[in-house]
């Protein structure tokens, strides 16, 4: 008889103050991208969450003594928004690609601590939840639905510095969003955990030091030209 194959089962759940990683019998063979109703409700708060806590960050910088028009204004604040939700939603679409169940939900300390960093002029994390999956996935594939979202603020990172290259009178706003790219990236690569560098560490260690490598350079690079 063929020997059975082996997969390795992981699940991010929800508890009330935390989330952690285990191991649990799940079956899904669910491959379309899909929303519930439930999920945009939290989205939606969490959008609206790092909105001001990025808007605050900006105000602590000086940002809004570049701003001429409200235009910068809106400019900002949907580009903050957008790049927070660009990368939940490719954990979500890397998980889902792989028939694992894939939804964004609020945590408790995550939201907690993004409303401190609102208030505070000097504490900023900004992480008000994040993308639960529940399936049967491997090592690899949990490890490459991590990096999926760290990789998209590198990518806008990059992006947006080079943008301020052809829109020169809006060069402070667009590193400022440059920065935060770099920053998300820079924060969830860290290899402690809940954190999206945990479980690529785990993975794969070349390519976790390649993207906090990365990450890092474009955080350094960014802050120093914002301040």
């Amino acid at each position: 008889m063929p020997k059975e194959e082996t997969q390795e089962i992981a699940v991010q759940k929800q508890i009330p103050y935390e989330y952690s990683v285990t191991y649990v019998p799940v079956k899904s063979e669910r491959r379309r991208i899909y929303f519930s109703s439930k999920e945009i409700m939290h989205l939606a708060v969490a959008a609206a969450l790092v909105v001001s806590a990025g808007l605050s960050w900006g105000l602590l910088l000086g940002a809004y003594a570049e701003m001429q028009e409200p235009f910068t204004l809106v400019l900002l604040a949907t580009s903050l928004t957008a790049s927070f939700l660009i990368h939940e939603i490719a954990h979500k679409i890397a998980a889902q690609r792989t028939g694992l169940w894939a939804e964004f939900r609020l945590t408790l300390i995550g939201a907690l601590l993004t409303l401190i960093s609102i208030l505070s002029p000097f504490f900023k994390i900004i992480s008000p939840g994040a993308v639960m999956i529940a399936g049967m996935a491997n090592k690899e594939n949990i490890g490459k639905i991590s990096i999926a979202g760290p990789l998209t603020n590198i990518a806008l990172s990059a992006v947006f510095f080079l943008i301020t290259f052809t829109i020169p009178e809006y060069t402070f706003i667009v590193l400022l969003v440059a920065a935060f790219n770099a920053w998300i990236a820079l924060f969830n690569l860290i290899p402690l955990g809940i954190l999206d560098g945990f479980k690529i560490f785990h993975w794969n260690k070349k390519i976790w030091a390649l993207a906090f490598t990365t990450s890092l350079i474009l955080t350094i690079v960014s802050y120093e030209l914002v301040m």
